[in-house]
């Protein structure tokens, strides 16, 4: 319980630290200080040295791979505070409460990665929710934030219907509030299970999928992506769609038996479909921003490998994509938040005018294009892996890499504009240890790039 705890402490902390405190900047300082003991409680509990012991009921279960990922989301949230702090206190007047939110947020993260049901997974999915929408419209005098945040509140109300609905099936079905427990049918590998419970579970999945925007789900993401504040775009995009796959993998993990042979159909279509959206329509895209939206989707297609495949593998996979992927999109959001033009040609000379800012952005994208010796080259190495260890079809693994070098064309398109054209970028002024920040996070997706074992080890220390 200590990061749930302590993550909700927190976030009230911060709601009163507004009316204590008035200089923005020590607000920022106060938040990044309570990242920091968030981390080393969340490590303490992993480890168990330091337990805050609470009776669930069996509600809630805590295992070391939600652990190790609460972890990962809350030094990228720490990361994410320091690179792009500054930038939050220019987006509005409520600077304390936007932390405030973003607590509340990991709150539901920690929930998300221990829930033993389906009901504490419906809480954990409302509290990290609910602060998202605000965060949405936190730029309340901008239509297109506002647009946004009721786009991203009505379609959120959609999925979350969907999702107790399917709750309310599988409860009629089971009389409890999870699944799996059905007995195989005698001489067979197939599971008996009602029919209300199998619908459930169906309606559960498109629920999740939505929360993740795996296609055919994610037409909300490029809207909401785009129309909020650059700022918390950044964290929406990493470790909030992180947790939801995290949820995802340990709410069907081991009970895909349920489904049979239609499981394994269902979720290779989800597969192609949202990496087939998600790289096509990306490609057309005049936007950086909103390249980075669709760029998410695509994402999601290789982070959808780690459910197909249901392996050990897949989930080392996971935790490592959530480290590449994070790393990269925070500090590609924290120099995208810097430019005052969001087009591709906004970035024309970028190299010349600022190389840090042009180095450290070339690292990030090759990490997303998963080239090699970068961390998001294993990353994608360890979820295809998964697949074929799983006894997934080669065709599928094949069509990922098919589409992984089409993301190479869109993610290069900026790296050209960079270094291969002649232009004048506007950009916000950066301090040293704005430079200094990227240049180590740069480094750090090399490191992981060239010793992913590294990462691994300590997870499982």
């Amino acid at each position: 319980m200590n990061a749930i705890i302590v993550s909700a402490l927190l976030g009230v902390l911060m709601m009163f630290s507004g009316i204590w405190v008035k200089n923005r900047a020590a607000i920022t300082n106060i938040a990044a200080a309570g990242l920091l003991l968030l981390v080393i409680a969340n490590l303490l509990n992993t480890y168990g040295v330091w337990v805050i012991h609470v009776n669930t009921h069996g509600m809630l279960e805590f295992q070391q791979f939600g652990l190790f990922f609460n972890t990962i989301a809350f030094t990228a949230t720490l990361l994410y505070v320091l690179l792009s702090g500054r930038d939050m206190e220019r987006t509005g007047a409520d600077t304390a409460e936007y932390y405030a939110l973003v607590f509340f947020v990991l709150c539901g993260v920690s929930i998300l990665t221990s829930f033993n049901g389906l009901l504490m997974l419906f809480l954990g999915i409302e509290i990290l929710s609910i602060p998202l929408y605000i965060l949405t419209g936190a730029d309340k005098k901008n239509l297109r934030s506002n647009e946004a945040s009721l786009k991203y509140f009505l379609m959120g109300c959609f999925s979350t219907g969907i999702l107790l609905m399917g709750i309310t099936l599988i409860y009629g079905a089971t009389g409890n509030f999870s699944f799996g427990n059905s007995q195989p049918i005698p001489g067979t590998t197939m599971v008996s299970a009602p029919f209300l419970e199998v619908a459930g579970i169906l309606l559960v999945f498109v629920s999740m999928a939505f929360k993740v925007s795996a296609a055919p789900f994610h037409f909300w993401t490029p809207d909401v992506y785009d129309g909020a504040p650059s700022v918390f775009t950044s964290f929406m995009a990493t470790v909030v769609k992180a947790a939801g796959f995290i949820a995802f993998v340990r709410l069907f993990s081991m009970h895909t038996a349920l489904m049979g042979p239609s499981w394994r159909i269902i979720v290779t279509f989800v597969i192609i479909a949202t990496l087939l959206v998600g790289n096509i329509t990306a490609v057309f895209q005049q936007s950086v921003k909103r390249m980075l939206a669709y760029s998410s989707i695509a994402q999601a297609g290789f982070m959808l490998f780690a459910l197909y495949s249901d392996n050990d593998l897949a989930k080392e996979g996971i935790l490592l994509y959530s480290i590449a992927y994070s790393l990269a999109t925070i500090g590609i959001f924290a120099i995208l938040i810097k430019m005052n033009d969001y087009t591709f040609d906004g970035f024309n000379g970028l190299a010349k005018t600022h190389p840090v800012l042009a180095a450290a952005n070339t690292v990030f994208l090759l990490s997303l294009a998963g080239i090699p010796l970068t961390a998001g080259f294993f990353a994608k190495y360890y979820m295809l892996a998964s697949a074929v260890k799983a006894g997934g079809s080669i065709w599928l693994v094949i069509i990922a890499v098919i589409f992984a070098a089409v993301s190479v064309y869109y993610y290069f398109r900026v790296i050209q504009a960079m270094y291969f054209k002649e232009g004048t970028p506007s950009v916000v002024p950066t301090g040293k240890s704005f430079h200094t920040l990227l240049i180590i996070t740069a480094a750090a997706i090399i490191l992981i790039g060239l010793f992913p074992s590294w990462v691994l080890n300590f997870l499982y220390f």
